[in-house]
């Protein structure tokens, strides 16, 4: 079967793709913006309203953040976006994005540069406003084709990806469980390597509690939050190197006040990266253990929050299997589809612990992600775009065989 007329119209979106991603990248989107977001997402329905999807914006449940004083909060998201089309088809497709970046509404990194002709320095052009770009030219691709109507699919755009989808998480579950096939635009690598099996993480905050008391009269009848923590903080850090695989990094400390004082609050945050369910049981133990230990010492209280919100990914047959499909679609179109392990996680790592096989890195190359120098190489958009296209246009005209369900955790 030939595809070429569905494949030059996408090249014949170039231009306008990179416009749209310009004027989406000016629009600042971090995930605390929600007016950022929501902007972004009208721009994004208008954009997507030739596809003739049904539209449905989704308000999300407050999610639970603790702040630096220990306080527990609730904090609303911006709003999701999810698209729909030919639901009753037999066989459906799931596409995800994200319209959050890391770049916050006061940060100095808002406006996009071009560093050469083939390279747009700027917030979101890679992360990921490039790649939603690409799934819609793609969905619009396949939609103007003979095959459209042959599978059904969903695309959800959620607000929070960025800082672990926990408020748009059971959305992302519910929509994976219906679905046969999952695609998400995160950046691939600037030589267009995708990312294959993903580190599951979890990120945690842990309050130290003691007992104040004057620093010179009353030293000994304090218990010092900041010394139990630090202590906490050494067996934490020690678990690194014990498990293949397992990391644990502490990546904020405060607490603590007057030098008179004998502080009774102190308060980390730390993130735990794992390779598979086996070392994620493993150091969730050994988490444990080590609160258990410490709050054996006189005055001294441990309180934990967090927990896994991404699971680990592993490159299963159901993976292995799509991932075989969209090698020879880039077979076709000249492109490599090599695949490699990261430690990094996204939503791939929700659709694979709800069963459903994905590809997570189908949008642009670009790189130097989360940092002032994040970068989009421009001939990508209608690149990816067709391959995309293709995977989408193979599975409709029935010439591939669909993945088995993915290995759940």
């Amino acid at each position: 079967m030939t595809y070429t007329s569905s494949l030059e119209w996408i090249d014949q979106q170039q231009d306008n793709m990179l416009s749209e991603v310009l004027s989406l990248c000016e629009i600042n989107s971090g995930s605390a913006n929600i007016p950022g977001i929501e902007k972004v997402v009208d721009r994004l329905s208008a954009f997507a309203a030739s596809l003739g999807a049904e539209e449905e914006r989704l308000d999300l449940e407050p999610r639970t953040d603790v702040l630096d004083s220990g306080e527990v909060v609730k904090s609303q998201s911006g709003s999701l976006l999810r698209l729909t089309k030919w639901p009753n088809a037999n066989r459906r497709i799931l596409l995800v994005g994200h319209s959050d970046t890391v770049y916050p509404v006061d940060h100095s990194f808002q406006n996009c540069v071009n560093l050469d002709e083939n390279t747009i320095n700027g917030p979101g052009v890679a992360d990921m406003k490039g790649g939603i770009i690409v799934m819609l030219t793609a969905l619009q691709a396949l939609e103007r084709s003979p095959y459209a109507g042959n599978i059904g699919w969903q695309v959800i755009i959620n607000p929070d990806e960025e800082i672990g989808s926990f408020a748009s998480a059971g959305h992302l579950d519910q929509a994976a469980r219906a679905a046969d096939v999952g695609m998400i635009f995160e950046p691939a690598l600037a030589d267009g390597t995708l990312a294959g099996a993903r580190k599951g993480s979890g990120n945690f905050t842990l309050i130290a509690r003691g007992r104040a008391a004057h620093a010179g009269r009353e030293h000994h009848l304090g218990r010092n939050a900041i010394a139990a923590l630090a202590r906490t903080i050494a067996l934490l850090d020690g678990l690194n190197g014990q498990h293949d695989g397992v990391t644990v990094n502490v990546a904020k400390l405060t607490g603590g006040g007057p030098n008179n004082v004998v502080p009774d609050f102190a308060l980390c945050r730390f993130n735990i990266r794992v390779p598979s369910p086996e070392g994620q049981t493993w150091v969730e133990a050994q988490v444990q253990k080590i609160i258990t230990e410490i709050e054996q010492e006189d005055g001294i209280s441990l309180e934990l929050h967090g927990s896994f919100g991404r699971q680990p990914k592993v490159m299963d047959k159901a993976h292995q299997q799509l991932f075989s499909l969209l090698k020879s679609c880039g077979d076709d179109l000249g492109l490599s589809t090599e695949a490699k392990a990261t430690g990094g996680c996204c939503d791939g790592n929700n659709l694979a612990a709800a069963g459903l096989a994905n590809i997570d890195t189908l949008g642009v190359r670009g790189g130097a992600i989360h940092s002032t120098d994040e970068f989009l190489l421009i001939d990508s958009l209608s690149e990816r775009a067709k391959l995309s296209a293709l995977l989408l246009l193979k599975l409709a005209a029935g010439e591939a065989s669909w993945p088995d369900r993915a290995t759940t955790a």
